[in-house]
């Protein structure tokens, strides 16, 4: 289990300098937890936070503070994506939990390894259900048995550790793979003779305009003579 050692944290407390001490501000409630203000080194959390996820148990230290917890949720700066405040669920021993599980692939497929198919990872994650000891940080799935462009892997193919239990239907997709269609573009035939009648056409239309140009000034020329 990993652990977190926190403080307890006055409400009163100006929330910019603390963070700029380097710690980030907190709170972990649950429904036998009242809702208790903390704060910890922000880099210890984001090494707790990459390693254990939002799916194993976190446990919670100091200033007489013990408690296990889940990160339940993480509010980021909108331009630095840093940790500005996180929430922890406070969990019930012996009590099963439903948490969702990162899946993570693995292996190599033949399909795409020899046929040149495409790997589309329908599932990123699924929902489980397991007791707080239990609960996984991530769950493998072997591409290997991805050979034709038919193949599928559904949630059954999921090896599950003991305790485990999936939430969603056996037959659900997780992966497949396709085959990539080549697209043809048909080249516009294109009708040289009529470019030609065009562009002729432009240039007696180019002709005539000089021709008015050109008579111009003669046309000036005879109001002249009329005077």
């Amino acid at each position: 289990m990993f652990k977190l050692h926190v403080e307890k944290r006055d409400l009163k407390e100006a929330l910019v300098p603390l963070r700029e001490s380097g710690k980030v501000p907190a709170v972990f409630y649950g429904p036998k937890e009242p809702s208790t203000a903390i704060k910890m080194t922000l880099s210890d959390f984001k090494k707790a936070w990459k390693s254990a996820g939002e799916s194993t148990v976190v446990s919670l230290e100091g200033n007489g503070i013990l408690a296990e917890v889940l990160i339940h949720d993480v509010d980021l700066d909108p331009v630095t994506d840093v940790p500005i405040h996180v929430d922890f669920y406070a969990i019930e021993k012996g009590k099963k939990l439903t948490v969702d599980v990162p899946l993570e692939f693995i292996g190599v497929s033949p399909a795409v390894k020899e046929l040149g198919a495409v790997l589309v990872k329908v599932l990123h994650d699924v929902e489980i259900e397991a007791l707080p000891k239990d609960l996984p940080h991530k769950l493998e799935v072997d591409i290997a048995s991805l050979v034709t462009f038919d193949s599928v892997l559904t949630a059954k193919d999921i090896k599950l550790p003991e305790g485990v239990a999936l939430k969603i239907k056996l037959d659900e997709v997780i992966a497949s793979v396709y085959e990539p269609k080549e697209e043809v573009v048909e080249a516009a035939l294109v009708d040289l003779s009529a470019i030609e009648v065009e562009k002729k056409g432009k240039e007696a239309k180019e002709g005539e305009a000089g021709a008015e140009v050109a008579d111009a000034p003669e046309k000036k020329d005879e109001k002249k003579d009329k005077k």
